[in-house]
């Protein structure tokens, strides 16, 4: 008998530089268990973090396929960048290493993509960024994703990278209340390179923005990043 597509349950997985972070969707992209997390393991390359998943992924229960966020560049289920996590990570197949570890189909997007799909509202130029290890982008139109973004790595102020200037290291060693202003900044050169409807700002370290935003502008939940997971799946 064919199975309800109401009964179909994701695993959605979120690596981050600090945290791997899981949880189980419905079909309407509502969470079914408690979000669980543990840290990405030290050094960050692939065997130990598909471990980390695999270890997570027991403790959910039933599900029948899984998305994953991944900080970096993702074609076709391979990995092409990973700056904050290791090198071993350019060029590895990840969507078909987590599917034979898990047995289940997986899909492969980047994190931020990932995070936008769970929080935009799919009218005009909406644009995502995640603060959290580093700097993640994403831009959608009329929700359709515009891929590859990597703002992070672009040039942002003083020869520096947005990543450079907003990730986590430059928030650490600057404090919130530069960091804030960094920020402030950031916001003011994207309304103008973007002319967007509306910006988003999700990621680990999203909860530290204290500065007065513009109308257009919000601060959505770091479980984003998880519950945009079953967009992947829409086709």
């Amino acid at each position: 008998m064919a199975q309800e597509d109401s009964s179909i349950r994701t695993l959605t997985v979120d690596i981050g530089g600090s945290g791997i972070k899981v949880l189980v969707l419905d079909e309407a992209g509502k969470a079914l268990t408690e979000r669980s997390r543990v840290e990405t393991p030290q050094p960050p390359k692939p065997d130990a973090v598909i471990d980390a998943i695999a270890q997570l992924a027991s403790g959910q229960g039933e599900f029948h396929r899984v998305s994953v966020g991944f900080p970096g560049v993702v074609r076709g289920g391979v990995t092409q960048t990973a700056v904050n996590l290791d090198p071993d990570w350019v060029g590895f197949d990840l969507a078909t290493m987590l599917s034979e570890r898990l047995d289940k189909s997986v899909r492969v997007a980047n994190d931020a993509d990932v995070q936008g799909l769970g929080a935009i509202s799919g009218k005009g130029v909406e644009l995502v960024i995640t603060l959290g290890t580093g700097f993640g982008s994403a831009l959608f139109l009329d929700g359709k994703l515009v891929p590859n973004l990597e703002m992070g790595h672009h040039e942002f102020r003083k020869g520096e990278t947005y990543e450079q200037q907003l990730g986590r290291a430059a928030l650490d060693k600057a404090g919130e209340k530069k960091w804030n202003n960094r920020l402030e900044k950031a916001i003011a050169s994207l309304e103008h390179l973007f002319n967007y409807d509306c910006l988003y700002i999700g990621g680990g370290e999203a909860k530290k923005v204290i500065l007065q935003l513009p109308a257009n502008v919000k601060v959505v939940p770091n479980v984003s990043g998880l519950l945009g997971g079953i967009a992947l799946w829409h086709d």
